[in-house]
């Protein structure tokens, strides 16, 4: 016997935040999973962040733009810690000894409606 899926009223609510990415090398997604992770522990230790759900569900790359590299990815996390996920992300400024910018530039409920910002 199979298990069972989870009826909606008893799933976690997500939300799906598009970030814009620039930095001064490029970077895979591996890299920018480590840059999410790190950012939030930092900022909010880890136990807030055990509970923040995250998951980068896509990265994309973008052109060399400036002399900085820029990315645009989606990131999930839940839906009672937006806004802490949010303000972890604006924080991180360096990797491997260089400048990043993260900028949320849009939410949704939704990846598909999450694209839109994209």
């Amino acid at each position: 016997m199979g298990l069972k899926v989870l009826p909606p009223t008893l799933r976690k609510n997500n939300r799906y935040l598009a970030v814009d990415i620039k930095i001064d090398s490029p970077i895979a997604k591996d890299d920018f999973v480590s840059i999410v992770w790190d950012a939030c522990v930092k900022f909010q230790g880890e136990l807030n962040a055990s509970n923040f759900n995250l998951w980068v569900m896509r990265f994309y790359e973008s052109e060399r733009w400036d002399g900085y590299y820029t990315y645009k990815a989606i990131v999930r996390c839940q839906r009672d810690y937006v806004e802490e996920v949010r303000s972890s992300l604006a924080l991180a400024n360096r990797y491997k000894n260089g400048r990043i910018s993260i900028s949320t530039i849009g939410l949704s409920g939704t990846v598909k409606a999450s694209h839109k910002f994209i």
